[in-house]
């Protein structure tokens, strides 16, 4: 009888081991719950990592080949200087290149050489292509997805999914910071992460300091209108809480509804707010026209456009947040709304240092070929 109780303790000890082998999944917070990745070293040549919705997933102890699929996951790869490590790629990266993505630029050519792995796209869904993960058989999958889209996949590659989603918030919110630090922690790239994470935070300061000394009564008014997010949206789209403005204490009219993000106003609405200062996504503009060419009145009675303080603002957002674009965007709003206190700024030249400490190349005149420029729009056509 004690032989037997001995076996089965035995038994029972090699079914836990097996079972700790698995990746598995733990109740799923918001994204940014994880501040610093937890990992747990096994004596098998792998190690657990908490991702961002606290899944717990086994991957290698080291990480030699990578793909990145869904909203996010390519970029963090280009930020963290660890593309020869992607082995796969998603067919809207290797179709065209597209400086609507900050990273399309520099990585484009090499990641249309690689295979296809998955369609892309920001929705959180699984879109990736199992048989083709199988076949490529990377170390590990990170993915820009939900919980459920992360689990599924895992289960029809067998492949270890770990989870790097992050929102589209602020400049880069704290979402960004335990994606990324994630995303370092399963590739061996925690230098690189804090050193990004480092120079955001500098920047932040930056662009707060410089206007903190400004009076309530002396902040002008702004708004961003035709802003691009889910899609292409005319004037009326705007934003509240928008991270460009906030980071240098404007005064966004658009806060003053109660809606938080993204949302659709009333045309009446901006010109009861009648705001100082209106920036306009240039790649919508023909949304705008076709307003303007309708309800010409209602715009030449805005006191922005008769002032001649009518701005472009490039998107940000696609299939994710372009952290380098978001930075650019804040210095855009602090020298248009804060001439004095950004005087020593020049876009072109803040353009040349966050592009080129973010991806390694200066993409401005990418960014420009394709639409993504800065500068002054005549709605009056004066």
């Amino acid at each position: 009888m004690k032989r037997l109780t001995a076996l089965s303790l035995i038994f029972t000890l090699f079914l836990a081991l097996l079972s700790g082998c698995a990746g598995g999944t733990s109740p799923t917070p918001a994204p940014g719950g994880v501040s610093d990745p937890a990992v747990t070293e096994a004596a098998d040549g792998t190690r657990t990592v908490t991702d961002v919705w606290g899944r717990e997933v086994t991957i290698p102890e080291t990480v030699t080949s990578i793909v990145c699929v869904g909203s996010g996951a390519p970029r963090m790869a280009a930020y963290l200087n660890v593309m020869d490590l992607v082995v796969g790629a998603e067919d809207h990266d290797k179709e065209a290149m597209t400086p609507l993505r900050d990273y399309s630029p520099v990585w484009q050519e090499t990641l249309s050489a690689l295979p296809s792995v998955g369609a892309g796209g920001g929705s959180g869904a699984n879109n990736a292509y199992p048989e083709e993960l199988i076949t490529l058989a990377p170390d590990v999958i990170l993915a820009g997805f939900s919980a459920e889209a992360a689990d599924e996949l895992q289960g029809q590659t067998g492949i270890p999914v770990v989870a790097v989603r992050y929102l589209s918030n602020g400049l880069a919110d704290e979402t960004f910071y335990a994606a990324l630090r994630v995303f370092a922690d399963v590739v061996g790239a925690q230098e690189r992460c804090e050193e990004l994470l480092s120079y955001i935070d500098a920047c932040k300061a930056d662009l707060a300091g410089r206007t903190a000394g400004v009076a309530d009564a002396d902040r002008p008014t702004a708004y961003a209108g035709a802003v691009t997010f889910s899609g292409r949206h005319g004037f009326t789209g705007t934003y509240s809480h928008f991270g460009p403005f906030d980071a240098v204490g404007a005064v966004n009219v658009a806060d003053t509804e109660g809606e938080e993000g993204y949302y659709e106003t009333d045309r009446e609405q901006v010109l009861v707010w009648d705001p100082d200062v209106i920036f306009l996504d240039p790649g919508n503009l023909d949304l705008v026209g076709e307003e303007l060419a309708t309800f010409p009145d209602y715009f030449a009675s805005l006191r922005a456009v008769q002032e001649g303080r009518v701005y472009t603002m490039p998107s940000f957002n696609n299939c994710g947040m372009n952290i380098s674009y978001a930075l650019l965007n804040a210095y855009w709003a602090g020298i248009v709304l804060f001439p004095e206190e950004f005087s020593d700024v020049t876009i072109e030249d803040k353009a040349a240092e966050i592009l080129t400490f973010f991806l390694g190349e200066n993409t401005y005149s990418a960014m420009a070929a394709g639409g993504l420029t800065y500068g002054t729009i005549d709605l009056l056509g004066g």
